[in-house]
């Protein structure tokens, strides 16, 4: 049981998750169950199959996004994410390449972060659909902390949304 003081100590973060090779929905599944005992998993979108970007020669991609509840800096949420997608057997590829799984930390808290290592919120989500959509319909209020736009409002405007679709309503 967490004591008030703990809850006090929590970060909010959002993370995308998607996968395009195997089992794609257990893969999101089995990443969430692993996100959930580092980090307390709130909400999560429903799960969407869209059409790779940049490398298009591929199969088509699940995504979704969560809310989790975190006591880890950003620095180490996003190295337990990085162990997450090696346990579920992410090999290093190029850019836009095929993969098991990929998990990114959109928004921590409301945070501005500009590192080699770390970008927060995540330089690209506003030009995907497929993380819009899904985050919209979990948290439309939230207003991107450097744009001072609401998710709804970007995921409105956002070009692309044809190639996003719902496969699954039903997630965890």
């Amino acid at each position: 049981m967490l004591s008030s003081e703990d809850i006090a100590k929590m970060a909010i973060s959002y993370l995308g998750l998607g996968s395009n090779i195997g089992e794609r929905e257990i893969n999101l599944l089995k990443a969430l169950s692993l996100i959930n005992q580092e980090s307390r998993l709130i909400k999560t979108s429903s799960i969407y199959e869209t059409k790779p970007i940049g490398y298009e020669k591929q199969s088509s991609f699940l995504n979704m996004v969560c809310q989790v509840s975190t006591k880890l800096k950003p620095v180490d949420l996003l190295r337990s994410i990085k162990q997450i997608e090696k346990i579920l057997g992410r090999k290093p590829s190029f850019r836009n390449a095929p993969r098991i799984i990929d998990i990114d930390i959109l928004f921590y808290d409301n945070i501005i972060i500009n590192t080699k290592k770390l970008a927060i919120p995540h330089p690209r989500l506003v030009e995907r659909a497929f993380v819009l959509i899904p985050l919209a319909e979990i948290t439309p209020k939230l207003v991107h902390p450097e744009l001072g736009r609401s998710i709804a409002e970007l995921a409105h405007k956002i070009s692309g949304q044809e190639g996003v679709r719902l496969f699954n309503k039903e997630v965890y």
